[in-house]
């Protein structure tokens, strides 16, 4: 009887690859920072310092063939991420210098013609749910869409896009293929980790993630995209500093609630993004009302006109607004976005509004 793939086993066969520094395996050497399995698909992911990827490329191709033979191994990928600072038993060659050298500056995606960023700095004010009826928008109008979920720790456009339980395939050349959902190209850590499973990583981690999600999937690999949608977590860290210092965006937009405790952390947003020269196309006030389904009284449970003053206020454009309904949260929950089941409805029509008004503002 075979013994079930596990966590040790895959540590125990990477004990069999040799650090180029130190010596000894990777495994005690510090390296191997997260070990992941599903359905017999592992993902490694190996620490690096920086500046040593071309060395310790070799070492991840060996990582990848020795956990390979084990048996109920379907697939394999080592995923490497860089950082500075003392990895094992490393030790710096030479004094750090006093100020960092500048970031390389972002080189756009081949065959991707617009980067859109979906901000809000606030966590729960619906921004994914606008992301992918914002992606549907587009698709509607016949752009070539793609959407990438940059929440590592809480994930969620795998499942407002309808997760079918799958796991993306790879690939002939490593990359890791997009999801197809209603005709748009998709990707979150959401379709490679199991669901309920906590994203327990630091900084360096989270960076190599981002990174990897963006340069990593082969977003083109069968025709170019008019646009890549990115679902930005809040806060204003880690995630959205990679993001603005890997590619060049065509732009942000802002999504938040009237109520005043949004608008702070959207306006937090704002300045971040305008201290990184990005573009804000525009805000957007979501769950602006709500409207009773039975007698359609107006109710402005959170405030209302909030997000059109505080665009008004940073001298950006406010883009519109989408009522708080049942419906909408619904298809979301179903993982069929309101603007492809209910196209007719006021809903999708607000959403098709904000679209037409981005595509004007995104450059040729």
């Amino acid at each position: 009887m075979l013994k079930k793939l596990s966590e040790k086993k895959v540590r125990a066969a990477l004990e069999t690859v040799l650090h180029p520094k130190t010596g000894k395996s990777i495994v005690s050497s510090g390296a191997i920072s997260d070990v992941t399995i599903s359905d017999g698909m592992v993902n490694i992911t190996m620490q690096i310092d920086q500046g040593t990827a071309g060395i310790m490329d070799g070492v991840r191709k060996k990582c990848d063939e020795a956990v390979a033979k084990l048996s109920g191994v379907k697939s394999v990928r080592t995923v490497m991420t860089a950082h500075s600072g003392k990895t094992g038993q490393d030790k710096p060659s030479r004094p750090m210098p006093a100020t960092p050298p500048a970031p390389p500056a972002p080189k756009p995606i081949p065959g991707i013609k617009h980067i859109l960023a979906i901000a809000s700095g606030k966590g729960g004010v619906g921004k994914s749910t606008t992301s992918i009826n914002l992606a549907a928008s587009f698709s509607k109008l016949g752009l070539k869409i793609g959407i990438m979920d940059c929440d590592i720790y809480g994930p969620s456009v795998q499942r407002m896009l309808g997760n079918d339980g799958g796991k993306p395939d790879f690939t002939s050349n490593d990359m890791i293929k997009p999801v197809e959902r209603h005709g748009m190209k998709a990707m979150s850590m959401g379709y490679l980790i199991p669901e309920g499973r906590a994203t327990v990583w630091r900084g360096p981690m989270v960076i190599g993630a981002v990174q990897q999600l963006l340069n990593g999937v082969a977003w083109t690999d069968d025709g170019d995209l008019d646009i890549l949608i990115v679902d930005l977590p809040p806060g204003t860290g880690d995630a959205q500093l990679t993001l603005v210092q890997t590619v060049p965006l065509s732009g942000v937009v802002i999504v938040s609630t009237p109520q005043d405790i949004a608008l702070i952390d959207a306006r937090k947003a704002y300045d971040m993004f305008s201290k990184t020269s990005t573009p804000v196309l525009g805000m957007i006030e979501n769950m602006s009302m709500f409207i009773c389904p039975k007698c359609g009284e107006r109710s402005d449970i959170f405030g209302h006109g909030g997000a059109r003053e505080t665009a008004k206020e940073k001298g950006i454009p406010f883009l519109g607004e989408i009522p708080l309904h049942m419906d909408i949260r619904t298809h979301a929950d179903e993982g069929t976005p309101i603007v492809l089941t209910a196209p007719d409805s006021p809903h999708a029509e607000a959403y098709l509004s904000i679209a037409k008004s981005l595509m004007a503002k995104m450059p040729d």
